[in-house]
């Protein structure tokens, strides 16, 4: 029997997909599973943080269940009260003003001239709409014009995502909205403008956490599991090269492993960088993949976040952090007693972050009550954070996934599959993984 006969499968990276994709298959695989994870510990972008009894994740990561397979695998992973549901609450902070979420559906409290404005266009594009022979949006902005009117479009879509997307805000194309952006009918957006607030749209609704503080409960959990199974996890092992026709993987540390199949989950463009044969033009295609970094804050406070809101959106240009969420409104163990944990993402992701200019936009917003109450504020990169869908996306990503399946590769998870989705999406991923690796 050759070595290959007997290697496992192998799982490049133990984030939530990578440890789903393992859980699942040791399951359902008759051959064994292995999993590389190239930092110390488990969890991926699922991690937290901890500093002097605060908790911080690497920005919100708040777990939104949906689907019956995530919640029963939500469990078993955890005892009766170990996650607690919370619902949600969300605002806008615009013209001084702090909105409910979404914006399009409460547009009340605004300066009147605005909310005319807004209702105007808005009924004017559902009118454009209904007309036959209307033409497809070709970019994101096409779409929130022709969805909500030039002035909803203006007031928030328009200016939020350029602070979000940056460079890349004028290439998007609409395809990554279908889920994440609310679509309120007509009675609710003049129902929200008069007064009668509109909550519980959008997927986001209610969402769990883990009751001691830490989305890291989940992975730590999944891994015990995952463990249990008798699946190793290698931390700490660092893939530098994939031999796709010997089938072994070559690690930092100059191991080399056999693998009878391989599930990837690391960014699509690092999994091509280390791949060898690649043809130079697919080489070319993933060069045209484009993702948006991440600067962010982890602010500890020394007395109670004012604000009510577990995460707020700041569309103004003027304001240098696009969104803002407060972990200990949403938990209190996140924070010391009488503090707050904060994490704020910044427009700028390539200067050093102006920090009086940031505290002098929290305390305007609420999320502080004074500059004093800051005990530090740590500043934090992540190299990918969201995708970009552009119009080279779709072509570049169907010719690297029509390659790897020709070498018995399944790249997937949210940066594997080069996709915007949620925790549960790269759990479901993972499961779906796991059926390919026993079929």
């Amino acid at each position: 029997m050759s070595r290959h006969e007997t290697a496992p499968h192998l799982v490049l990276g133990a984030g939530l997909t990578g440890l789903s994709t393992a859980l699942h298959a040791a399951r359902s695989s008759a051959v064994p599973v292995a999993v590389f994870e190239r930092a110390a510990e488990v969890g991926g972008k699922a991690r937290s943080r901890r500093r002097d009894g605060y908790t911080f994740d690497i920005t919100g990561h708040w777990l939104h269940l949906r689907d019956d397979r995530v919640r029963a695998l939500a469990d078993t992973l955890f005892e009766p009260g170990d996650l607690v549901e919370i619902e949600r609450r969300t605002g806008i902070y615009t013209h001084g003003r702090m909105l409910p979420y979404p914006f399009q559906a409460n547009l009340h409290g605004l300066p009147l001239p605005v909310v005319q404005e807004c209702l105007a266009t808005f009924l004017e594009a559902q009118v454009e709409a209904g007309k036959p022979g209307a033409a497809a949006p070709r970019t994101f902005e096409d779409f929130a014009v022709q969805r909500f009117g030039r002035g909803i479009a203006e007031e928030f879509f328009i200016p939020y995502n350029r602070k979000l997307w940056g460079d890349a805000y004028d290439d998007l194309t609409p395809d990554w909205i279908s889920r994440f952006v609310p679509l309120p009918d007509v009675r609710q957006v003049i129902g929200g403008a008069i007064g009668l607030r509109q909550d519980g749209l959008g997927y986001n609704a209610r969402y769990r956490y883990p009751c001691r503080g830490g989305i890291d409960a989940l992975p730590q959990a999944m891994g015990r599991a995952v463990a249990a199974a008798g699946v190793p996890i290698h931390t700490e092992m660092d893939v530098v090269r994939i031999d796709p026709v010997a089938r072994e993987v070559h690690t930092a540390s100059g191991r080399v492993q056999p693998y009878d199949r391989l599930v990837s989950t690391l960014p699509l463009p690092e999994l091509v960088r280390r791949l060898d044969g690649v043809p130079a033009e697919l080489v070319e295609a993933a060069g045209r993949l484009r993702w948006v970094r991440w600067r962010y804050l982890d602010v500890g406070t020394t007395a109670p976040v004012p604000m009510d809101e577990h995460w707020v959106y700041a569309p103004d240009p003027a304001t240098p952090f696009f969104r803002v969420g407060c972990y200990s409104n949403a938990l209190e163990a996140m924070a010391p007693p009488g503090c707050g944990s904060l994490y704020v993402e910044l427009a700028d992701r390539d200067a050093p972050p102006d920090l009086p200019a940031i505290v002098a936009g929290l305390v305007e917003m609420g999320a502080l009550s004074a500059a004093s109450d800051v005990a530090f504020a740590d500043v934090h990169d992540i190299e990918y954070a969201y995708v970009v869908f552009d119009e080279g996306y779709a072509s570049a990503r169907e010719a690297l996934f029509t390659h790897l399946g020709g070498l018995g590769i399944r790249s997937c998870g949210r940066y594997g599959a080069w996709i915007y989705n949620s925790m549960e999406d790269s759990i479901l991923a993972g499961m779906e993984a796991a059926q390919w690796l026993s079929s």
